[in-house]
């Protein structure tokens, strides 16, 4: 394990985490991702070390668009995330967890952002409950609306704790992926915000599990294909304005099918931001 710069405590103690070996590893470690998939893309090669981790997913994968689920032979959008979930208990059951470390929120694929607040506040009770000491997440770098959404929510909830009082788990970014200047940037951020970050290259071992585990979301093959680098990356989240939009504007969801407006974002997260009072301290 190399780290690039140096590290903070707090990231420090995230690479001890990853890799101790008591009782239950991984019990302080809360991962809040997106999609069903998104957690082996982020640190699926650590996964079979933090059996004591629990998962969060905020979408069920399936948009109410129809067009994803039918192209995979689904009639229903419930259907889809059907499928969407039995993959992810294949993927997971590689490394050796279980249904009984999820969480499912459940919200349709590509509308978190219409829930903003909402999703603070479960996650904010998530955390009070579980006693995190790190929360893994998705950085706010316009990558997907879902996991800008998913970012808000985690710094919101954060926020909330502190302003009652509450153990605050710091933030972990993991990486996904993210328009950069010359073309998509895949499994690494797209900006070198702040100094402190952790590469992990994986072994052999850990990398052959976590290609299994992306290869049990079959419905996925073609979004998954980019991401083959046996190296994940964790960096400590920074301070994000989310009122404006990520990356300077340039948003790699624009390339996608997804039919979602960046005023959208705007409006929901200035919305939310008032909402909960976030500029409260």
């Amino acid at each position: 394990m190399s780290s690039a710069g140096h590290p903070s405590n707090a990231l420090a103690e995230f690479a001890t985490l990853l890799t101790c070996k008591d009782i239950a590893p991984g019990s302080g470690i809360m991962i809040v991702v997106a999609h069903p998939d998104d957690e082996a893309i982020g640190i699926g090669g650590h996964l079979a070390r933090l059996s004591g981790c629990r998962i969060v997913h905020v979408t069920d994968g399936a948009p109410r668009n129809l067009v994803d689920a039918r192209a995979c032979g689904f009639e229903t959008r419930q259907d889809y995330a059907y499928a969407r979930r039995a993959e992810l208990e294949a993927a997971l059951s590689i490394a050796g967890l279980s249904s009984a470390n999820l969480v499912s929120l459940d919200y349709p694929d590509t509308e978190a952002a219409m829930h903003l607040a909402h999703l603070a506040q479960e996650l904010a009770c998530l955390f009070a409950a579980g006693e995190i000491s790190f929360v893994c997440t998705h950085p706010f770098e316009g990558g997907h609306p879902d996991h800008d959404a998913t970012a808000f929510a985690v710094h919101a909830a954060c926020h909330l704790l502190r302003r009652d009082r509450y153990p605050t788990p710091a933030i972990i970014e993991m990486a996904f992926y993210a328009a950069g200047e010359d073309g998509p940037i895949f499994q690494n951020f797209v900006t070198s915000i702040g100094a402190d970050a952790l590469e992990v290259c994986l072994t052999e071992p850990a990398f052959r599990r976590k290609q299994a585990m992306l290869a049990c979301h079959k419905t996925q093959q073609l979004t998954l294909a980019p991401f083959f680098s046996s190296t994940e990356r964790f960096r400590l989240a920074p301070a994000y304005d989310f009122r404006a939009l990520p990356n300077n504007g340039r948003l790699y969801y624009q390339s996608l099918p997804l039919g979602f407006d960046p005023a959208t974002w705007l409006s929901a997260a200035a919305a939310a931001h008032q909402g909960l009072r976030l500029d409260q301290p």
